[in-house]
Formats: C-alpha cells, structure tokens, sequence
C-alpha cells in the first residue's frame, strides 16, 4: 500500500493506492507563506490522515510518493526550484520521511501524472506514451519502454518549452516562441479575447459577456453555432498544438499523445481536426508507427495514481 500525494500551490491532495484503487481521498491547504518545513509537517499529517479514512494503519504503508511543481531531482528526492514558493533545493523526500519514518519518493508533478495515465489511465494500452497537460502552460511527461524518462539529473522533457516559432512571443521562461505560449489553455483564452475584440458579431459574445469574462469553453460553445469567428480562432490553435506535437512525435515517437487539462475534455471537437493536421506532417507515416491523440481518462487524479506508482518502482 503507498500513498500518493499531488503538492500544489493552494493545496495538496492524498491518497492511498492499494490493488489499483485510490482509497481515503484527503486534502490539506498549502501556502506559499509556509516554510518548506512547515509544508512537509503537513503533508505528513495528511498522509496520516489518508490511511486512518482508509481504514488502515502507517504500519501498512510501504512508501509515499510525492508529485511536486517546478524543477525536481527525483534521484536525491530534492525540489531544485519551485519559483511560487520561492524554494530552492528543498530536500522534501527527507523532511516528510522525519515526519512520517517511511520511504519517501519525488517527482515533478506532470511527471507524476504521466505515469498515473501510463499505467492506469488512456496510456496504459501503450508501452511508449507523452501526456501533454494544456493548462496555464503545458505541463508534459515521457513513458518509454514502460518507463518514466525524466533526462540527465531529471531536468528533461520540459515540452513546453520547445520553440515552434523563431522570434516570436516572448514566453515566462524568458525565450521567445515557446511551444505554450501558442497552445496552452491560456493562449487559447487569449487567442478567443483578442477575436472578440476585433469581431463584435461573433457568436462568442453570447458566451462571455466581455472578453475578459472568454474562458477555455467559449470558442467551443460559439463553434457549435457554426460562428465563422470560433472556427478561425480553433482552426489557428490547433495549427500551434499540432505543430508542437508534430516535433514532439518526430522525435520521441510514442504510440500516443495524451492531452490532458480542462480542454481536454471537448473530446472529438478538439481531436478529429488535431489529428488531420498533425498526421501528414510526420516524418514516419502513421500508417507505418500507428500514433494515438487521445485524452487523459484519469483527470485531476492522475498525479496521485503516478505519484504511488513512482513510490512503487522505487522501492
């Protein structure tokens, strides 16, 4: 039995994973005003917490796995640098193992949830798979041969990050172009915003009373009135998601690219027209390597099957 924890910025959630299933959902606020001593109290006390809504003692707890933001060193258990909390070489794995006297395991948090879709989720048909999380940025993971890549000194796979348009947008990370500044939910948001503004007669404005009010639905919703505005807006986000992809594909070559995030939940809308863009620009045909865009299957609980899961293999 191993419990997954999922550390996030305003909370962190838990669970114990036992033949497969998730069991004594527990949650814990997190605050960026906390010490990182203070924060794996917490967590600890949360996993305690799980295995008693569990119906089950510490003593039946063989390890915790922790999916953690920012940049992880899964090897030392160490988060290198988490630039919300202000943390810098928080050793994690070590404090809540004080705490709790067991095995302790860390991992980036889209790491984590990759392996949660691997191995239990839309993933787990495949030995080779990317889980691409479209959200504020792109969050991303790589299963090969059945298991989690992470890169030298787990610093790799950072998909967000890879540049499909020379000299364009300046992204946080400080590099122009990234692949999140044109295909994350929040480009797409503000993709939507800034053709409201410009098409005062579109669909969308039914939606969204202004275009601050435009979230990740609005452009879907409109679409399905056949608004000629939306489609534009769909038609230039999926170019963006499908290049990355594209690159991404060409390079590792997965049997699937998992989407995950709250876009991902418009299903086929979003799939069909992602497929026929990014399948004719792959160097190896799909007919040749099969490829499968599909969505994520476990949702917001993902990070913790991967986070028990990464317990697992690592005991």
């Amino acid at each position: 039995m191993i419990i997954g924890i999922d550390l996030g910025g305003m909370s962190a959630k838990a669970a114990l994973l036992a033949q497969g299933q998730l069991k004594g959902k527990s949650r814990v606020a997190t605050s960026a005003s906390a010490s990182a001593e203070q924060t794996a109290l917490s967590l600890a006390e949360l996993a305690l917490q799980v295995a008693e809504k569990a119906n089950k003692s510490m003593d039946d707890v063989q390890a915790i796995g922790i999916g953690a933001p920012g940049v992880v060193n899964s090897a030392g258990g160490e988060v290198v640098s988490w630039t919300n909390f202000g943390w810098k070489n928080v050793p994690l794995a070590a404090l809540v193992r004080k705490y709790t006297g067991k095995n302790v395991f860390v991992l980036n948090d889209a790491n984590a949830a990759a392996l949660g879709e691997a191995r239990y989720g839309a993933g787990k048909r495949f030995s080779d798979s990317i889980l691409l999380t479209l959200g504020t940025g792109i969050g991303s993971g790589v299963i090969l041969n059945g298991k989690l890549f992470e890169g030298f000194r787990s610093a790799g796979t950072e998909m967000g990050h890879v540049v499909i348009r020379q000299d364009g947008e300046r992204c946080t990370c400080g590099r122009r172009g990234c692949f999140e500044r044109y295909a994350s939910a929040s480009a797409l948001i503000r993709m939507t915003r800034d053709k409201m503004v410009s098409d005062p007669a579109s669909a969308m404005w039914r939606y969204a009373a202004s275009p601050d009010d435009a979230d990740g639905r609005t452009v879907f919703l409109a679409l399905k009135e056949g608004d000629a505005a939306a489609r534009e807006v769909l038609e230039g986000y999926i170019a963006a998601l499908g290049e990355g992809i594209a690159n991404i594909v060409n390079a590792f070559r997965p049997q699937a690219v998992i989407l995950g995030g709250g876009i991902s939940a418009e299903g086929e809308t979003l799939l069909v027209p992602l497929r026929k863009y990014v399948y004719p620009r792959l160097y190896v045909s799909a007919e040749y390597a099969p490829l499968e865009i599909c969505c994520a299957a476990l949702g917001n609980d993902a990070g913790l099957y991967g986070a028990a899961e990464y317990a697992f293999s690592r005991l």
